[in-house]
C-alpha cells in the first residue's frame, strides 16, 4: 500500500494532506498554532482523530510521544548517530533507519521491514510517497514517519 504525504507549504502551522495510491484524500494532519513544544493531530476522512503526537521538551535528544486511535502512548527516541539517521520506538520494537541525506528511510520491527519512505527532491513544501507493506501497519508507519519530519524540521530551524 502507497502513501503520499505533502505538506502545506502557506501555512502558519504545520499542515499535510495525506493521499493513497488513487490520490484520494485519507488523512489530514495538523499542528497546533499556539504550543510549547511541537504538537501533531491526524484526522481520517471522516474528521475522527487517529493519532495524536507530542514533542517532549529539556530533553538531549528529540523525543516525542505518539498516541494512536486514544490507545497507549509510546515514545520515539532520535539516537545519537554519526553520518545517518536513526530513531526507535523501544515499545512497538521499531527501528528507523535513514540515510546520510534524510531522504530515504526504512522502518523495521522485531527485524522485519514494514515500510518505506522516500522524500522528494527540489519540491515546494516537504513531499513523500511511503510504501507499506501490510496495512495494519498503517498507521503505525504513518506516525514514525511524521516524527521523523518533526525531527528534520527542528534541526532545520536549529541550524538557522
Amino acid at each position: 500500500m502507497e502513501l503520499y504525504i505533502k505538506q502545506k507549504i502557506f501555512s502558519f502551522k504545520d499542515k499535510f494532506n495525506i493521499f493513497d495510491y488513487n490520490e484520494e484524500p485519507k488523512y489530514k494532519a495538523e499542528g497546533e498554532l499556539i504550543s510549547l513544544g511541537k504538537k501533531l493531530h491526524v484526522y481520517d476522512s471522516h474528521g475522527t482523530e487517529v493519532i495524536y503526537i507530542r514533542q517532549r521538551l529539556m530533553t538531549f535528544l528529540p523525543k516525542y510521544e505518539i498516541s494512536i486511535s486514544g490507545q497507549e502512548t509510546v515514545e520515539i527516541v532520535k539516537n545519537f548517530t554519526f553520518f545517518k539517521h536513526e530513531y526507535t520506538i523501544p515499545a512497538w520494537n521499531i527501528k528507523i533507519h535513514g540515510d546520510f541525506f534524510a531522504h530515504e528511510y526504512t522502518v523495521e520491527r522485531n527485524g522485519r521491514e514494514i515500510a518505506q519512505l522516500s522524500k522528494q527532491w527540489l519540491t515546494w513544501g516537504d513531499t513523500y510517497k511511503i510504501n507499506i507493506f501490510d496495512p495494519a501497519d498503517e498507521l503505525m508507519a504513518l506516525a514514525s514517519i511524521l516524527v521523523v519530519d518533526c525531527c528534520m524540521e527542528s534541526a532545520s530551524n536549529n541550524a538557522n
